[in-house]
């Protein structure tokens, strides 16, 4: 048996906001192609971050329902490995 991630159940909401972030992103290449105004442009800007941001929490989320619980209920060696990889995420997911 194969180990399914956590956002397998969430995969086509996760593709469809992926989805809009790519259009969001196409929309500031515009902007600046049209010589947008810089405060409409660093909204946009924000506006992406954000939503990507609204992305990781989510598929963190996820991750720790499931691969980390279930690694929690294999063995404490398991478990350590996981909270170390989600420990080692949020120091690079807060930069």
């Amino acid at each position: 048996m194969t180990h399914q991630h956590g956002y397998i159940q969430d995969k086509q909401r996760y593709l469809a906001r992926l989805k809009r972030i790519q259009g969001q992103v196409g929309g500031l290449t515009r902007m600046i192609e049209e010589d947008q105004y810089c405060i409409d442009v660093l909204t946009q800007i924000s506006a992406v971050n954000s939503a990507l941001k609204n992305v990781g929490l989510l598929l963190l989320d996820d991750h720790l329902r499931h691969c980390v619980a279930e690694a929690v209920k294999n063995s404490d060696e398991e478990a350590e490995i996981k909270f170390q990889e989600v420990s080692e995420a949020l120091a690079r997911f807060s930069r």
